[in-house]
């Protein structure tokens, strides 16, 4: 029997840290951006394939839900990751079989830019998960947005940070998206039941 294909769900999401862009960080709500994490990877893993660039916030809370579901489901996750930060992987790094290491380029920047390129640019998404973050994650909706004009956007604005933002430049908002902590309700509704 064939194995069927996997919808992509791409997630972009980080915690903002204090020292950054304090626009990001005075906004941010982090036990929001845990549970939201973790609402969607347990909504999504079971049936999706959930494919992010790593980040030392994300990526545990991603291998939490992978070892709680305790499912041999790892082609369900695609983990990116730029070689530029190859001294800072987290060891969850370790738990996943499907991790793709980008090349170091001239620097931070061009680096993450073709990490988000390769990520975005060579599949298909059915939708892309917008959760806290800061400047990365404002980049990579960008980047999404362009390459994947009708998939499905969540910007859970009530995670503040780069997610409300984003949220707020959407010609349309979704109200619920600013104001909802439900999360698990919320990726049922609007994006298990529409793709």
């Amino acid at each position: 029997m064939a194995k069927r294909e996997l919808k992509n769900i791409f997630l972009s999401a980080s915690i903002p840290l204090p020292e950054r862009d304090p626009r990001y960080y005075e906004t941010a709500d982090v036990i929001a951006i845990r549970d939201a994490v973790i609402a969607l990877c347990t909504t999504v893993l079971p049936n999706y394939k959930l494919i992010w660039g790593g980040h030392p916030s994300i990526t545990p809370l991603v291998n939490y839900v992978l070892q709680k579901l305790n499912l041999n489901i790892q082609d369900h996750v695609e983990l990116y990751q730029s070689k530029f930060f190859e001294k800072f992987y987290p060891e969850d790094n370790n738990k996943f079989e499907n991790v793709i290491l980008t090349p170091v380029l001239e620097d931070r920047d061009s680096s993450l830019r073709l990490m988000r390129e390769l990520m975005l640019g060579n599949k298909k998404f059915a939708a892309g998960i917008f959760i806290g973050g800061m400047e990365g994650v404002e980049n990579e909706y960008k980047i999404f947005r362009e390459l994947h004009p009708n998939a499905i956007i969540i910007a859970l604005a009530s995670t503040g940070a780069a997610a409300k933002i984003i949220h707020q430049s959407e010609i349309k908002p979704n109200e619920r998206f600013l104001n909802d902590y439900a999360y698990s309700s919320t990726f049922k509704e609007f994006l298990i039941d529409k793709i």
